[in-house]
Formats: structure tokens, C-alpha cells, sequence
């Protein structure tokens, strides 16, 4: 047991120096898992009792020290969220994932039992898979640590993300890790010289083709020439003085003197950030608000210019005409969004509500069991379970009929969310986000690095603002085109090339973690039954 542990924290910290926003080491993703590999197997080779325990405890401690080196930043945040009692709430998510990730290892162990080496091992990658699909689908999602996510800083490699999604990148991982597993333990159980050879081959193969497809793909992929002239604007004011410190009105005016010093004739969407209308705005009477005049007045000189905006508005209600309308002091009901807002040179406006919801500091998980909470975070002065989120991804339409797809913040790990906006119409994604909750860690460096993530899948331009960094242009490769300094004023200016082509992903999805959980699911089944025949 004690050698274990040591192989335990050496794959901890393996993953973490691999880990984004590092560029130098990604390789090391690609034997990150072999020492967990090596303890386990030591366990399960070992005469100790209470096998399964052990290998729950042995692997639980690697991925430990591998996600919170990777995610400190986000106690740093914590000090953004209102009531006390959301602070253990925001943490779960976080918390989850070595819990989760320990438990494939012991479901692998468990399979173990009743199966071979190589099936089980097959066992352990939809096991994974499977936690991964669940920690974005459910209410206490936290998709961050996907191990497709690992490539962002390396997106050379992984050009076919357009076809599998970043769940390809994950199986990639493991399957690299398992055969140079198999080559070590076969080593020292005198492995024969024919299995070896093939086991070369296929660590040869499975290492080298998606690579060279990747990089063939990455330097003779060409844009069709669809150019439409794109701001992106960094306004650089702390999140902790935007409400309430700062007038909504100055912060507006901030914004249209940056985006008029690049701004030109033909520029067709200037993109504000996150809440960069600092103010709850009722969605029904916008048109009346001072806010709207302010913008309107400056798009006045942009014949086809529209402004995406990040704002929080709210929809009243006599009655309660849905489950997530909340009740108001002196009657009716609201529901309460954070939102993307398109205005254009009409009366027309456009909405999106945010949908992936931070847990604990935007949204309360499982609502319908923990409702009897709502008052409590009423009661001491916070937002957690009021925002509320649509069903399906939007699509901004400008006059022109350009497609954006907008995407508020957290969204943006989301590649099977996004994938439907661009099926639907989106010919380029804009990401607008407010990253200074983190402070200046590693948090916005990898929130901006899995971006590019979602330019390959979809092979379409990124533009990305943020209140306080990191702005940017992303083409269709993934590679950044121009990015701004954190905490530093300014707007960005690019001809970006829309695309109307449909990849291979966006039309299906995650079909990949879906049909690996159908398999893990499928794994526990015969798990159970193997262990009530034995009972």
C-alpha cells in the first residue's frame, strides 16, 4: 500500500503539469494515468483485504491534488457570492469531481472481478466517460476537468474535434494511457515477444494517426472568404464595483467611446460583456429604458451596426404561469435571467437567457427537492436559485441575416450546448464573460484557452469579450488571432469569415459520451448481478 501512494500523486501531478493553461507539457497527458494504472493493479495483484476501499482511497487522493491544483482559482470567487450558506453549495460541483473520477477506478475494480484485464479496462474508459457526461448534465455540473480539455493549449493536435467533440480527446487520453500500462506490466510478467509487438504497433498507431491527420488538417484547412467586420470591447471595471459603485450610465458611455475609437461604417456587431448593463432591466418595457436610448443613440452612426450586450433583466406576471416564476413583494411573480441582449438600428430586440447556470451562485440544484430553500436565500440577501434559463440555445439575427450564437460566460465548456446554436443558424459564436471573480489566476487563462475548443468543433470564428480579460478573436483552426492584456481597457477590431457549413459534430452532438454512458450503464448492471449471484 505504501508504494501506492506515491504512484497516486505522481499521476496527480503529472495531469496538473499537463493541465491548461501550460503549453510545454501537454505530452504528459498521455502517461498521466499510468502510475494510477500501475497502483491499481498493484492492489488488485495484492493478497490485502478490503481491495475495492483501497483503490477508492488510492486513486481519490491523485485526483485530489490533480483538480485542485488545476481549480484553485475558484475560491477565490467565493467572496463574489451573497449568503453564507450558497458558499457550500457553489463548492459541491467542484468537490464531486475526484469523488466521481475515484469511483470509475472502483466500478473498474468491481468489473475486474468477473472479467478479464483488456474488457475491464475497455470498462474503465466508458466508466470515465460516463462521469464526465453526467457532470455536465446534471444539476450540480462541472464539466471543466473533461479530459478532452486538456488539448486547448495544444489544439493543433486535435483538429478532429469536429467530428467527436472533446469526448475524443478523452478517450484518446486513456487509450495512449492503457497501452503504455499494458507495455510496463508486460514487462514484468515476461510478456511475450509477439504480444509485445503488437501492443507497439497499436500504441504506435493510436498515437501517431489522429495526430498526423490533426496537423494535416490544421495546415490545409482554408476559410471561405465571408468577411463581416466584428468589436469586441474590454471595459476593465472590477465586478466588485459595477453594481451599485459605479453608474450604469458611465459604464455605458465607457463602452461606446471605446467601441466608437475603432469602430468603422461597416461594422456590423460590437460585443459588450457580461453584465455590462449593470442593472436589472425589465424585459417588457426595455424599449422606455434610458439604457436602451444610450445605446441606440450611439448605433445611430452604424447603418447596420448591432450591439450584443451582457445585461440582467426580469419578466413580471400577474399569476404564476410557470414553476420558475418567484413571488414578489407587493404581488405577482418574476422570473429573473442573465442575459444576452441584441439591439440593432429598429425597435427590434432580441434576447437570450443564460441556461448553464453556475450551481450554488446562479442556480439552486435539484429546485424541486431544495425548494424550501429559496427563502432562506431570500432571507439573507442572495440570487442563488433565482435566475432562470431557456431550453434551447438562441441565435441572434442581425438586419443583414448574419447569425451570432451568444454565450454568457460558463457556457462556454459547453460544446454540445453551442453545437445546437450553430445548427441552428450561428455563423460565429460570441462569448462574453466577466472573468475578474478569479482574480488573476489560472482560471481566466483556461476559461479563454477552452474557447478554442468550440472554434475547431464547430469551425467558426470566436469573438470573445471580457469585462476585465482576456478579449479575443478566434478563427475556425482555434488559433488566436488577437487577444487584449488582462485588467487592461480597450476593444478589438477583426474581419472575421462567417461560416454557414455544418461539422460532423454539430449535426450529431455528443454521441460519443452518450453511447459510453449506455456502456458504463450496462458495466454497473453486470456489476450487481455478478455480486448478487455471489451473495
Amino acid at each position: 500500500m505504501k508504494k501506492n501512494i506515491p504512484l497516486s500523486i505522481l499521476s496527480g501531478l503529472l495531469l496538473w503539469i499537463a493541465w491548461p493553461p501550460t503549453s510545454y507539457t501537454t505530452f504528459l497527458l498521455f502517461i498521466g494515468f499510468v502510475p494510477m494504472l500501475l497502483a491499481m493493479e498493484n492492489i488488485i495483484e495484492s493478497t490485502a483485504t478490503g481491495k475495492g476501499k483501497k483503490i477508492f482511497n488510492t486513486t481519490f487522493l491523485g485526483f485530489f491534488i490533480w483538480n485542485t491544483l488545476c481549480i484553485y482559482w475558484v475560491y477565490n470567487s467565493l467572496k463574489s457570492i451573497g449568503p453564507i450558506i450558497a458558499i457550500p453549495i457553489t463548492l459541491i460541483p467542484y468537490a464531486l469531481g475526484p469523488l466521481l473520477m475515484a469511483t470509475a477506478c472502483w466500478l473498474y475494480y468491481r468489473i475486474r472481478l468477473v472479467t478479464n484485464r483488456p474488457l475491464s479496462l475497455v470498462a474503465l474508459v466508458c466508466f470515465w466517460i460516463g462521469y464526465e457526461y453526467l457532470h455536465q448534465s446534471w444539476d450540480l455540473n462541472f464539466p471543466w476537468m473533461t479530459l478532452g480539455n486538456g488539448f486547448a493549449t495544444s489544439h493543433q493536435w486535435i483538429q478532429w474535434y469536429e467530428y467527436t467533440g472533446v469526448y475524443g480527446g478523452t478517450i484518446w487520453i486513456w487509450a495512449v494511457n492503457i497501452l503504455v500500462f499494458l507495455l510496463y506490466v508486460g514487462l514484468r510478467e515476461a510478456q511475450t515477444k509477439q504480444l509485445r509487438k503488437r501492443l507497439v504497433i497499436a500504441f504506435s498507431l493510436v498515437l501517431i494517426l489522429p495526430l498526423g491527420f490533426s496537423l494535416y488538417r490544421y495546415y490545409s484547412y482554408k476559410e471561405l472568404v465571408n468577411p463581416s467586420n466584428i468589436v469586441v470591447v474590454q471595459p476593465n471595471i472590477d465586478p466588485y464595483e459595477k453594481e451599485g459603485t459605479i453608474p450604469v450610465t458611465t459604464q455605458i458611455a465607457a463602452l461606446t467611446h471605446l467601441s466608437d475609437s475603432i469602430g468603422q461604417p461597416n461594422t456590423e456587431f460590437f460585443i459588450w460583456p457580461e453584465t455590462a448593463i449593470a442593472d436589472y432591466v425589465d424585459e417588457d418595457h426595455i424599449l422606455s429604458s434610458n439604457y436602451y436610448a444610450q445605446i441606440k443613440q450611439f448605433l445611430n452612426k452604424y447603418k447596420n451596426g448591432n450591439v450584443i450586450t451582457g445585461g440582467e433583466t426580469y419578466r413580471m406576471y400577474d399569476k404564476r404561469t410557470n414553476e420558475t416564476a418567484s413571488p414578489v413583494p407587493g404581488g405577482g411573480f418574476s422570473d429573473s435571467y442573465s442575459t444576452a441582449i441584441n439591439i440593432e438600428n429598429s425597435s427590434k430586440i432580441q434576447f437570450y437567457h443564460k441556461s448553464r447556470l453556475v450551481p450554488g451562485a446562479e442556480s439552486l440544484p435539484f429546485a424541486n427537492t431544495l425548494s424550501f430553500l429559496k427563502p432562506v436565500f431570500a432571507h439573507l440577501g442572495g440570487a442563488t436559485g433565482n435566475y432562470t434559463g431557456q431550453a434551447e440555445p438562441g441565435v441572434f439575427y442581425s438586419q443583414s441575416g448574419i447569425g451570432a450564437a451568444p454565450v454568457i460566460c460558463y457556457e462556454s465548456i459547453w460544446g454540445g450546448w453551442i453545437a445546437k446554436a450553430v445548427n441552428n443558424g450561428a455563423q460565429f459564436i460570441a462569448i462574453i464573460t466577466n472573468d475578474g471573480w478569479w482574480e488573476n489566476t489560472s482560471g481566466k487563462d483556461q476559461h479563454m484557452d477552452y474557447a478554442k475548443l468550440r472554434a475547431i468543433e464547430t469551425r467558426r470564428w470566436v469573438c470573445r469579450s471580457a469585462n476585465t480579460g482576456i478579449s479575443a478573436f478566434i478563427n475556425q483552426r482555434g488559433d488566436v488571432v488577437q487577444q487584449s492584456k488582462w485588467w487592461v481597457k480597450g476593444a478589438l477590431k477583426q474581419d472575421i469569415n462567417l461560416n454557414s457549413n455544418i461539422t460532423f459534430y454539430v449535426a450529431n452532438g455528443d454521441y460519443l459520451p452518450k453511447a459510453g454512458s449506455i456502456l458504463a450503464v450496462l458495466g454497473i448492471v453486470l456489476v450487481g448481478i455478478k455480486r448478487r449471484k455471489l451473495l
